[in-house]
């Protein structure tokens, strides 16, 4: 019985970190600019990539100044809570998105941004649809399902 009180007590403690410290589902946010990638909240373990500047990302649980989030491709790390912007970024999924002047696929095509283009989140559109901003300063709607940050 004494074997498992411990158990119980780090159980307990996890889950309090995660209520006061954990995210909503669906929190996007993007790296503030380039970052190390670990698999432990702690800069003592050796870090296993650099995530580029921009980059979207979800928030899965923030504890004690670091953030696990999930990329585009599914993939959990961790990240110092610093390393992040409060800005969105969505990530192209599709080979070729249309970006469109109107949510609607008959509007016209205001540009095009291929596979990994990094797109500002700029508000919700009408049911799937986004409102994103390129980086030379064009603006339209894309369908969500192209694209990874919503």
């Amino acid at each position: 019985m004494a074997a498992r009180a411990p158990a119980v007590y780090v159980s307990a403690a996890v889950l309090a970190a995660l209520a006061s410290g954990g995210a909503a589902a669906q929190d996007y946010r993007s790296v503030a600019a380039p970052a190390l990638m670990y698999d432990a909240p702690s800069a003592q373990v050796p870090p296993r990539f650099i995530i580029a500047r921009s980059t979207p990302v979800e928030v899965i649980v923030a504890i004690e100044g670091w953030v696990k989030v999930r990329d585009s491709s599914g993939g959990l790390a961790w990240i110092a809570r610093g390393k992040l912007s409060e800005r969105r970024t969505l990530i192209v999924i599709a080979e070729r998105a249309e970006v469109k002047s109107a949510p609607s696929p008959q509007a016209a095509q205001v540009f095009a941004a291929e596979r990994d283009v990094v797109l500002d989140y700029v508000e919700a559109g009408p049911t799937g649809w986004v409102r994103v901003r390129h980086r030379d300063g064009q603006t339209g709607f894309v369908r969500v399902t192209q694209v990874w940050g919503t």
